[in-house]
C-alpha cells in the first residue's frame, strides 16, 4: 500500500528520523572511546559478545533490512559481512557461530569503522531520495534500526563489564563513582485489583512483544517503594540462603550448585569483606545501593526467603504506567545502580531491569513482524522470563511502561535486580 501522508510531512519524519540515526549511531561509537584497540576483539564468555561484533552487527542490520531491499544502486561493502555479522536470523542466511567471536581478529577495528561510514552513507542517502510508494516501509525499518543500535549500546556495555571481570587485571572502564547515599526504609505501596489495560497504546514506538494492548485481570497487590538492596541481600546470603534447597526452583538449585554461585555476580569477598566489580573498577560494596546481577532464580530465592514474591509483568506496568520515565539511565553517565534516593515509589524506571514472574511469551492477538524481522523477538517466546524497567546502560528514550526485556532464568550478566511484591 502506498505512504499516504502529504510529501512534506513525509520529508519532516524522514529527516527528523535522519538526526535520530545520526545521533544513535554516533552514541554507539562513543561508548567505544574509553577501549584499547586490544578491547575490542576480547570475548570471554559465550553469551557477551567482542566490541567490535556490536559496532559491525548494528551496521549489518541497516545493510540488510534498509539498503539492499530499498536502495537499489547500493553497492555492498564486503559480502563476506553477511556471514560474519548475521546474529541468528535463519531466514537471512547463515552466521558465524557466537561463541567463536572472540577469534575473528580480522576485519580490523578500522574497516568496521569504514564499513559503518560505507553504509551511514548509503543511509542519508536514501532518506534524502525517500521514494513515496516505499515511504512507509522504510521510515518504520530505520526507527527499527535506530531501537536495535540502542539496544546493542546497553549490550556492548554489559559485554565490555564482563570482559573486563574476567582479566585478572580488573581494570576499569572509567571512573564514574558517585557520593554515596544511605536508601531509606523499605516501604510499600498497595494496588487495588480488578481488570486493567497492559500492552502498549499505539502512541510512538513499540516493538511487536509489546502489542497488542489488552485486558489482564489482577488481583489486590502491595510493591515495595524501592529495589533489594545489597546489605539487605547479604543478610539473605548470612542466613545460609545459598545453601537451603527449600528455598531454591528445582533448576535454580541445579544450576547454582553446577555453576558454584554463591553470591552475585561481581561480587569478591576479600578477608571478611565483600567487594564488587564495576565499570569503575573493584570498589566496597556499598550496603545501600541495589543488588544487581542476579539471575531469575537468584531473584525467586530472594522472595521466598523474604516470604514474599516476584511481581507479574501485568502488576508492574500497571503501577508504572501512572509514574514518569525518569531515574538513572545511560545519560547520567555513572553507569551503575544507585542507591534510591527519597521515599516513596522509586526506582521502577532505570537502575536495574526488574525480574518479574511472568515467563515470556505472546499476547493475546501477537502478531510478529512479517519476514526475516519477524525473528527479532517472536521465536524467543520459549524458556525466557520477563524483564522491566531499564538499567543504568538503557538509554532513557528507549524505555516505556509496556517495554519487555527477557532473558533466560541463569542469566546475570546483565544489570538486573529485585523488586518484592506481596498480595494485597
Amino acid at each position: 500500500m502506498d505512504f499516504q501522508l502529504p510529501h512534506a510531512e513525509i520529508t519532516d519524519q524522514a529527516l527528523a528520523l535522519g538526526q535520530r540515526l545520526g545521533e544513535a549511531r554516533a552514541r554507539t561509537e562513543s561508548l567505544c572511546v574509553p577501549l584499547e584497540i586490544e578491547d575490542y576483539v576480547i570475548q570471554a564468555g559465550d553469551s557477551v559478545s567482542p566490541p567490535k561484533w556490536h559496532l559491525a552487527h548494528t551496521t549489518w542490520f541497516f545493510e540488510t533490512f534498509l539498503l539492499l531491499p530499498f536502495a537499489p544502486d547500493y553497492r555492498v561493502y564486503n559480502k563476506a559481512y553477511a556471514h560474519l555479522f548475521n546474529s541468528y536470523y535463519e531466514t537471512a542466511g547463515t552466521f558465524f557461530p557466537r561463541a567463536r567471536r572472540g577469534l575473528l581478529s580480522r576485519p580490523t577495528v578500522a574497516d568496521i569503522h569504514r564499513y559503518r561510514g560505507h553504509v551511514d552513507e548509503a543511509l542519508h542517502a536514501l532518506l534524502n531520495t525517500l521514494p513515496t510508494h516505499s515511504a512507509h516501509d522504510i521510515l518504520a525499518r530505520i526507527e527499527l534500526g535506530i531501537e536495535h543500535e540502542t539496544q546493542h549500546q546497553e549490550l556492548l556495555l554489559m559485554d565490555v563489564k564482563y570482559n573486563f571481570f574476567v582479566n585478572p587485571l580488573k581494570p576499569a572502564y572509567g571512573d564514574m563513582r558517585a557520593a554515596p547515599v544511605t536508601a531509606p526504609a523499605m516501604g510499600w505501596q498497595s494496588f487495588s485489583g480488578g481488570i486493567v489495560e497492559i500492552g502498549h497504546d499505539g502512541v510512538g514506538f513499540s516493538f511487536d512483544n509489546e502489542r497488542p494492548r489488552h485486558q489482564s485481570l489482577i488481583q489486590d497487590f502491595r510493591l515495595a517503594n524501592r529495589l533489594v538492596s545489597n546489605g539487605e541481600y547479604l543478610d539473605f546470603i548470612a542466613d545460609g540462603g545459598y545453601q537451603r534447597p527449600e528455598l531454591w526452583l528445582s533448576d535454580g538449585w541445579d544450576t547454582i550448585n553446577a555453576r558454584h554461585w554463591l553470591a552475585p555476580l561481581y561480587w569478591l569477598k576479600e578477608g571478611n569483606d565483600w567487594e564488587q566489580f564495576s565499570l569503575s573498577g573493584m570498589q566496597p560494596l556499598n550496603l545501600h545501593e541495589p543488588v544487581a546481577h542476579l539471575s531469575y532464580y537468584e531473584a525467586d530465592a530472594y522472595a521466598r526467603w523474604s516470604g514474599k514474591r516476584l511481581p507479574t509483568e501485568a502488576e508492574w506496568e500497571h503501577a508504572a504506567s501512572s509514574l514518569p520515565v525518569s531515574g538513572n539511565f545511560l545519560e547520567s553517565g555513572l553507569l551503575h545502580p544507585q542507591a534510591a534516593l527519597q521515599t516513596g515509589l522509586v526506582q521502577l524506571y532505570g537502575d536495574l531491569w526488574e525480574w518479574t514472574q511472568s515467563a515470556y511469551t505472546c499476547y493475546p492477538g501477537f502478531r510478529a513482524l512479517p519476514g526475516t524481522l519477524g525473528e527479532y523477538n517472536g521465536k524467543f517466546m520459549s524458556d525466557q522470563m520477563v524483564l522491566r524497567g531499564g538499567c543504568c546502560v538503557t538509554a532513557r528514550d528507549h524505555i516505556r511502561a509496556s517495554y519487555r526485556n527477557f532473558f533466560r532464568p541463569a542469566d546475570r550478566w546483565m544489570f538486573s535486580g529485585v523488586r518484592l511484591a506481596e498480595d494485597g
